[in-house]
């Protein structure tokens, strides 16, 4: 059938080149711009000539084998692609959430493909006369066999301020049951970084309403802050609570002080998610805050582009790799370290750098990424850890053992930095605070050797009593955030000495005193200290007065 098939092309291939061939002799017997009529042709040249020629031209008119193949190929397809019709293809086989579909030639790498059965996919892997697509729904739909038909859409997803307050999945699509999100734009899944010229310095703060993070790990808009710890650490509470404090900023006028806030859950259970957006709306924060069950950045980048700012949390990175490395193995891409794939890393930076500091030209938003990393162990030497502690500007590092001495949040002042968010630390914060973190990692030290020892001299005794009582000063409880100008009182009394003589056991009952003593008494104290942003002298001798007389009388 197939070699009938072949010479009945030939055929048409020679008839077609002869007949072009002869056509163009009796173009070359014009007057006049127009062609003569046959008659006058038979008295220009004899009917032999003619003839001849017309012999000579049919017997050399033999088809290309380009030309065969390219009509073999039209006829088996049975298509011409003149058609315009959609390209379509079959599915050779699905399971575990991967289809292999043969043929759509054309298709575009992460492509949104369309089964005969409704589910949509993304084309990951163009093979060889075969494309890999990880399926966006269940694959028990999805048989051997269907068609799949492009869709010519890149995965986009729908952003705007229409999404505040939701709960949407991966796609953007809501799943909150609150009706259709109101919004018009779309961005693409995958974008490019800003370079290195649209961006700026980070100089704005991140207020985190936490003590010890705005004291010594302080972080910036536009900074990435690794949130990294075992589990059950109270990694996403920092998260939390960093999103309740944005409240304060947010339910101001200034446009440019609303801080966006955008919770990305990868791999949670649905319950835990419910609770989290139960506890946003209870304290009132859903309104300015996102919460999308998958990764993604685009709806923070529309805040950013727009000259607004956005903080992403992702919750966590070690689910996403792990979920990466179990697509990329049933796609059949070669494994690297500890089987997962070897653009692992490109699957973090990718991410990560889309977090940035615009700068004035382009409307000087920003957008702050806190990715969350669970470690086994307290391992943070392991692949992925280290991965994301390279491509981020610091880590804020939460530690079990501390955890369950009760010292929450548990940050270990030893091992957690923040390379850039200094610049933008308010300033009377950095004035008071700014030996904390070093004494503080000096205190541990000296603890761990006074353990062995009972004869310590008069500046050891002195560095643990202080130590220990900042390490009290220093704990908060969760869902509650504290402002940064209530901040600066208590540093200021820790770390210049005024705490040593009361009892550890004191501590936080005096600062619960001591913040209601200011805000009744001291309001002004509270207003000038968030006005200036800094402590001029007057301020601090007006400081050190308050902060003396309270502690003398506290009983």
């Amino acid at each position: 059938m197939f070699s009938r098939a072949l010479r009945q092309s030939a055929r048409a291939a020679g008839a077609l080149s002869a007949s072009s061939r002869i056509a163009s002799v009796h173009g070359e017997f014009r007057e006049g711009g127009a062609l003569t009529s046959p008659l006058h042709l038979q008295q220009r040249i004899t009917p032999v000539v003619a003839n001849g020629a017309i012999r000579t031209y049919a017997a050399d008119a033999k088809a290309s084998p380009t030309e065969v193949s390219s009509i073999l190929e039209q006829r088996i397809r049975g298509v011409q692609e003149e058609a315009g019709l959609a390209e379509t293809g079959r599915v050779l086989s699905v399971g575990d959430g991967i289809a292999r579909v043969h043929g759509m030639n054309n298709v575009q790498a992460e492509e949104l493909v369309e089964f005969a059965s409704g589910v949509k996919g993304m084309c990951m892997n163009l093979e060889a006369g075969q494309v890999g697509v990880v399926l966006f729904g269940s694959d028990r739909q999805v048989k051997e066999g269907e068609t799949v038909k492009r869709t010519g859409e890149i995965v986009d997803v729908p952003v705007g301020e229409g999404l505040l307050g939701r709960v949407v999945d991966a796609l953007g699509n809501p799943i909150d049951g609150k009706g259709p999100i109101k919004t018009t734009e779309r961005r693409r899944a995958q974008v490019k970084a800003p370079g290195i010229l649209p961006r700026q310095s980070v100089n704005q703060p991140v207020q985190t309403g936490l003590k010890p993070v705005d004291a010594m790990v302080p972080i910036g808009r536009g900074q990435r802050e690794l949130i990294i710890g075992d589990r059950q650490t109270g990694k996403t509470a920092v998260a939390l609570d960093a999103m309740l404090n944005q409240k304060r900023w947010n339910n101001t006028s200034d446009e440019k002080s609303h801080l966006y806030c955008i919770y990305v859950a990868v791999g949670q259970k649905r319950s835990t998610v419910a609770q989290l957006v139960k506890t946003l709306e209870e304290n009132d924060a859903m309104k300015y805050c996102t919460v999308v069950a998958a990764t993604a950045s685009e709806a923070g980048e529309h805040f950013r582009d727009n000259g607004k700012h956005a903080v992403m949390i992702y919750d966590d990175l070690s689910k996403q790799a792990v979920a990466y490395r179990q697509m990329s193995l049933l796609l059949r891409r070669p494994p690297g370290r500890e089987a997962y794939p070897g653009d692992v890393f490109y699957l973090h930076s990718r991410l990560l750098e889309r977090a940035a500091k615009m700068n004035d030209k382009l409307g000087g938003g920003s957008l702050t990424a806190l990715p969350i990393i669970e470690t086994q162990g307290g391992d943070v030497s392991a692949y992925i850890p280290t991965n994301v502690i390279s491509i981020t500007d610091g880590q804020i590092f939460l530690e079990a053992e501390l955890f369950y001495k009760g010292v929450r949040p548990a940050i270990n002042v030893g091992l957690s930095v923040s390379r850039v968010g200094s610049a933008a630390q308010l300033k009377a914060m950095k004035q008071v605070a700014g030996s904390l973190k070093l004494f503080l990692a000096q205190y541990r030290e000296v603890a761990a050797f006074a353990q062995f020892g009972s004869d310590l001299d008069a500046a050891t005794k002195q560095t643990l009593n202080r130590g220990e009582r900042l390490t009290e000063l220093l704990k908060q409880k969760q869902y509650q955030p504290m402002a940064v100008n209530e901040m600066v009182p208590l540093m200021f009394a820790g770390i210049n000495g005024y705490l040593d003589n009361l009892p550890v056991n004191k501590i936080l009952q005096w600062e619960a005193d001591f913040l209601a003593h200011l805000k009744s008494d001291q309001a002004g104290l509270l207003e000038q200290i968030e006005k200036e942003g800094a402590l001029s002298k007057d301020l601090e001798q007006k400081l050190k007065d308050v902060v003396g007389n309270f502690t003398k009388n506290f009983s």
